[in-house]
């Protein structure tokens, strides 16, 4: 009886930690693994939403960086503070939306899937029709 007692007090400080999805997170290059950026991940109103705080390894002053690619209402719009995910409904274990995640470098909306792949490494997946991409990005 005392080792179950003393077994149940190890691991009551595990029972209430749960992963989350909000906070900085890290991007990188899929290529050469050089970080890219830091967003800032939070839910705003039932919905997920991720904006840029930080930019890395550009060839320009990252505050100069613009999305002169970009459409919509970013279009020529500073990188830094900008929102990137955006609106994505949570559904099961993950976080969807329909043209909810922009690729400054490009311009481009994709759909989206988000999902935790551990307390540290989040899933970011973009789709194009049946193609898509995933990228993982680390917690800071």
């Amino acid at each position: 009886m005392r080792y179950f007692l003393i077994l149940s007090l190890c691991l009551i400080p595990f029972v209430g930690v749960s992963q989350s999805i909000e906070g900085v997170w890290e991007t990188y290059d899929d290529e050469s693994g050089e970080l890219k950026s830091e967003v800032k991940i939070y839910i705003k109103d039932g919905k997920l939403y991720g904006k840029i705080l930080k930019l890395y390894n550009l060839n320009i002053d990252p505050k100069d960086a613009k999305c002169e690619l970009c459409t919509d209402y970013r279009k020529d719009q500073p990188v830094i503070g900008m929102l990137v995910m955006s609106g994505l409904n949570k559904s099961g274990s993950e976080w969807i939306g329909d043209a909810a995640l922009l690729d400054p470098n490009n311009g481009k909306s994709y759909d989206a899937k988000v999902w935790l792949e551990s307390n540290n490494k989040l899933a970011v997946r973009g789709y194009i029709g049946w193609f898509f991409r995933t990228q993982y990005w680390k917690k800071k």
